[in-house]
């Protein structure tokens, strides 16, 4: 019997050949995920429809029983994988960099979680025309990591705190921490315009939309939108109002705190944008103009950070407080701003 621990499967998939099946041993990397999405992984090149073909014949077995597709592995079970007459396409080996690129960026690091102070100008993840985003640099330069995802994302122009758990039960648990709000989760953000309330609770139904060319977008729902769209979240942010700037030269603008209730995509970006306070260098939602205005002043990014993330720790359950300050980019055209 050709039995290899999960850890293994991704150098070792020729093992599942023509002439015998494969016996793989749930470790911590796949302990908790579903049958069909642990085969999808290993069998790399294989089709998923025939991973639900040798699924629902009862060739794929856990501890010699037939399983669904949405069963869920537990430490130690023992998965049979059936001799695939399908041509796996193995992916290229890369060689780790010399250097890191966010070895310096780390906020915390233990067991269960690694924790990162992502630089504006990064994507979380590789895709639409992205070879390589954080998720995929940081598996290239930690190739022994067993197991390493994102926990949540970060818009990639989004500079701040970005969490990554090494163990599949700390993403649960955080995962269940987010949905069930205990988190706590800052945002600094300068905004166009004079804010003039200290504090604001902005609760908005937002929807998703795509664009001719396929780039997502969200809106608020509004008497002339809400029957265009199928799905409609409501989004829900506390706003503090940190400093008022009133430069003679760029004109007013405003330093505000975000408190995530809720936590939607583009969420802060579209709410200001809804009220009349668009976040300065947003090339979605933003004011193009002004965009355009603050690159001559140096202002070459949109000023959107994840300042602080309170939470507790998915296994000791200890209070953590993740502090990302400001870059320095953002704080030296806060400068430019003073009178």
């Amino acid at each position: 019997m050709n039995n290899i621990t999960t850890s293994d499967q991704s150098n070792k998939l020729s093992a599942v050949s023509e002439l015998a099946a494969a016996f793989l041993t749930v470790d911590e990397a796949s302990e908790g995920q579903r049958v069909d999405n642990f085969l999808t992984k290993t069998l790399k090149g294989v089709p998923k429809s025939h991973v639900y073909r040798i699924l629902r014949s009862g060739e794929v077995r856990v501890n010699k029983k037939r399983v669904n597709a949405d069963s869920r592995l537990s430490l130690g079970d023992i998965v049979r994988i059936p001799p695939i007459r399908a041509t796996i396409i193995e992916k290229p080996e890369h060689v780790a960099p010399a250097t890191s690129k966010f070895e310096q960026a780390i906020i915390f690091e233990d067991d269960a979680m690694l924790v990162i102070d992502k630089p504006a100008g990064f994507a979380v993840h590789g895709g639409s025309g992205i070879s390589r985003g954080v998720i995929e640099q940081l598996r290239l330069e930690r190739p022994k990591a067993k197991f390493l995802e994102l926990v949540h994302r970060l818009d990639r122009e989004t500079s701040g705190v970005l969490m990554l758990a090494k163990k599949r039960s700390a993403l649960v648990a955080l995962h269940e921490a987010i949905r069930n709000h205990q988190t706590d989760k800052r945002y600094v953000m300068l905004v166009q315009g004079e804010w003039l309330e200290a504090k604001k609770r902005v609760v908005l139904d937002l929807q998703k939309y795509l664009l001719p060319n396929g780039e997502r977008r969200v809106n608020v729902v509004t008497d002339a939108s809400k029957d265009k769209y199928d799905e409609r979240q409501t989004s829900e942010t506390l706003f503090k109002l940190i400093k008022n700037f009133n430069s003679p030269v760029i004109g007013k603008f405003s330093l505000l705190e975000a408190q995530l209730v809720t936590g939607r995509t583009h969420q802060l970006r579209v709410q200001l944008a809804h009220l009349g306070f668009v976040i300065v260098g947003d090339d979605k939602y933003g004011d193009f103009a002004l965009n355009k205005t603050l690159v001559k002043h140096g202002l070459k990014r949109m000023f959107l950070h994840s300042s602080v993330t309170k939470i507790r720790h998915p296994l000791t359950n200890d209070k953590l407080e993740l502090n990302a300050p400001m870059p320095a980019e953002l704080s030296k055209f806060l400068l430019k701003l003073e009178p």
